[in-house]
């Protein structure tokens, strides 16, 4: 079957459109739905018999759940203009009008050299001075890099013969979690990586050298129990 795109091309909109999108989680599936697995489970053969089973199934991932309509998709559309007109453009004039060459220079001096330094200090700070203390028994090593996954799991945690994963994933601190979504290639790396050490990957989100998404602990004492059996 020839490949056919159906999504519209915005341009140079889609940068302003993707940040702000991504900004406040617009399309999170608290917000429209599981719709990967919603679309694996429909198999449609058209672009119609999709969008179709779409309205007919789709309910958000949250714990009261609502029927997803297209009211719903315009209304989160119009919050979307809201936040670009009224917070990333007057934020995008400010910037543009004070950027200077000096500001471009040392931002590419500061990204590849200090924060590189700053993150790798956070990183292992965020493991051994928080989840080794918690987790005693599990033996804490940095992802050998000559492994398909590296790129993904930053830290494997050992429990006997197996393993589970963890991806340190550094953000400020009032930064929503929300704003990080797992791509399809890191779903396929982390189900790889289960397969080859029996353990899940685990996401933590870290402020400097603190676990912020601190529920993380019990998700993984759990799996820590799981792969001792």
């Amino acid at each position: 079957m020839a490949f056919k795109k159906f999504a519209k091309d915005f341009g140079s909109k889609e940068i302003i459109l993707n940040y702000g999108n991504r900004r406040w989680g617009l399309t999170k599936t608290n917000k429209v739905g599981e719709v990967m697995a919603m679309i694996r489970q429909c198999q449609p053969k058209t672009f119609q018999e999709w969008e179709d089973w779409y309205f007919k199934n789709a309910f958000t991932n949250t714990k009261q759940t609502i029927k997803i309509t297209e009211e719903i998709l315009t209304e989160l559309g119009q919050r979307l203009h809201e936040k670009i007109t009224e917070i990333v453009a007057p934020q995008l004039r400010e910037a543009l009008a004070t950027l200077t060459q000096q500001d471009c220079i040392d931002y590419i001096y500061q990204l590849t050299i200090h924060r590189t330094f700053d993150g790798y200090l956070a990183e292992k700070s965020v493991v051994h001075d928080n989840l080794a203390k918690e987790f005693p028994d599990v033996v804490f090593e940095e992802t050998n890099p000559d492994l398909d996954h590296a790129g993904d799991i930053d830290f494997i945690g050992k429990v006997g013969n197996k393993a589970f994963g963890l991806q340190i994933k550094p953000i400020t601190a009032h930064a929503s979690l929300g704003d990080f979504s797992v791509t399809a290639r890191m779903e396929q790396s982390f189900r790889d990586f289960e397969e080859q050490f029996g353990g899940k990957v685990f996401i933590v989100f870290s402020v400097e050298d603190k676990i912020k998404n601190i529920e993380v602990i019990a998700e993984i004492k759990k799996e820590i129990e799981r792969l001792r059996k």
